[in-house]
């Protein structure tokens, strides 16, 4: 008989917290998932990480990975190619904003955002330009935990020990409401770095066109991307987007940064892709990256075994065709727009909850100090764990962080359903999740000693 939960003193598996009971989680079906013990819950995360986008138990998807397998599973694609990565390549092409000809595969996020940076690298060195190797990037940013990508995030609190390896590059504040509501600091302190480092010396600047784990549901203002293309143009660098999470349809767009006032050069994606039934990501660049390289060396040969693989690339494809033909994306686009406003409706009346913000089917909860309406709340409280707590009592699978030790944002609850959410799922999903917060808001405002005015200091 399998436990329900497993302690990490009784497992041979190194889990990423020791000390807490993990639950067992033993299949799913949509967006329910189901325990050992029978316990059904509502997955409001795509399988925790954004990256289960179709939902759990989706036959056409699994009949595609079965196909492929019976014809051929894996080869390596250094010297061969195969027809479901060529195909995979068009189909990206073919969605991608306009401008982008190829396409790198990829077994995962953090492999293609560091793919990202090596490109931006190999194509200032093909061009003349070795020495363009320094990055800029947001502070308050997640991209991985390889470390090249820790390095890419201003964040001590996610370097742990593993700083002394970490490439020093240049971060700059974001430009939320509590430090830059215009944007125009954060230019201010793109200049200063550009500076800095010298702009001859600038390979990339490197961002998510709209942040999820690090600022759920945040993107800079306007006159950010407008000043960061003006300065693109005038100092060389390329801009690079980490899209592993918003690509392919999380907001409501094929890629996020295609609606923004500054066009990429480089884009990784990666967890919609799979949408969790393969790893895999991908790198899309620009015409002008990849002439670079084939008028240079002709060589870009860094990768991994899996990279391309026949089996991950014909579930890309299967996802590609479900996403497509459901209409998928126009769904999200406007279905999300609703989902953001009755999440924030059921949170009006809680003093914690300072703003909801959202994009397609990637919102963001963010959270305050009562007493003000503004500032972080105490670190001690575990404001962010507890919401997940609490959430996970009422059967509702959330994720929150509370990146406060970092400076630039507070306790935050990420809220990311699947595409294929029926209107009543969605439904039960924000009760649930209000249930959960009004829970927590009660306890904190009586730890806190307080009684806030019923609208906090929302804006």
């Amino acid at each position: 008989m399998v436990k329900d939960r497993i302690d990490s003193n009784r497992s041979h598996v190194l889990p990423l917290e020791l000390g807490r009971p993990m639950p067992v989680v033993v299949r799913g079906e949509g967006v329910w998932v189901e325990d050992a013990a029978g316990r059904r819950y509502l997955d409001a995360m795509s399988g925790g990480s954004m990256a289960a986008t179709l939902g759990h138990g989706r036959r056409d998807l699994i009949a595609a990975a079965r196909a492929q397998a019976e014809i051929l599973p894996f080869v390596h694609n250094e010297r061969l190619t195969n027809p479901a990565q060529e195909q995979l390549a068009r189909e990206l092409v073919a969605v991608a904003p306009d401008g982008f000809t190829r396409v790198r595969f990829t077994v995962s996020g953090a492999d293609a955002n560091e793919m990202a940076i090596q490109l931006a690298r190999s194509y200032h060195v093909e061009r003349g330009e070795p020495g363009r190797w320094q990055v800029i990037s947001p502070a308050q940013a997640y991209h991985g935990p390889t470390m090249e990508t820790l390095a890419l995030t201003g964040r001590p609190g996610l370097w742990g020990p593993f700083g002394p390896y970490l490439a020093r590059h240049l971060h700059i504040p974001p430009a939320t409401w509590r430090f830059d509501p215009t944007g125009r600091a954060a230019l201010e302190a793109l200049d200063a770095a550009l500076e800095a480092a010298g702009p001859h010396t600038v390979s990339a600047f490197f961002c998510e066109p709209i942040s999820a784990a690090s600022l759920p549901g945040y993107t800079p203002p306007p006159l950010f991307w407008r000043g960061l293309a003006e300065r693109r143009e005038r100092h060389g660098f390329l801009v690079c987007f980490d899209e592993i999470v918003t690509g392919i349809g999380r907001t409501g767009h094929w890629f996020a940064g295609c609606v923004t006032e500054c066009t990429p050069d480089i884009i990784a994606t990666a967890k919609g892709l799979g949408a969790g039934y393969a790893a895999i990501g991908a790198v899309l660049v620009r015409e002008e990256i990849y002439r670079a390289i084939a008028g240079g060396s002709r060589r870009f040969t860094l990768g991994h075994t899996w990279d391309g693989a026949p089996l991950s690339c014909a579930v890309g494809l299967a996802v590609i065709r479900v996403v497509r033909d459901e209409g998928l994306i126009e769904r999200v686009r406007e279905r999300g727009i609703r989902l953001r406003e009755e999440l924030a409706a059921a949170l009006e009346d809680v003093p914690i909850v300072r703003q909801v913000l959202g994009h397609g089917y990637l919102l963001g909860v963010q959270f305050v100090d009562p007493r003000d309406g503004e500032s972080f709340l105490p670190r001690e409280l575990r404001v962010a764990a507890r919401i997940d707590e609490t959430a996970f009592e009422e059967g509702l699978i959330t994720l929150s962080t509370q990146p406060t030790r970092d400076g630039y944002a507070g306790d935050q609850t990420l809220f990311a359903p699947a595409f294929t959410a029926t209107d009543e799922e969605l439904e039960e999903m924000v009760a649930r999740f209000s249930r959960a917060v009004h829970r927590v808001a009660e306890q904190v405002e009586s730890e806190l000693g307080t009684s806030p005015s019923p609208t906090g200091g929302r804006t």
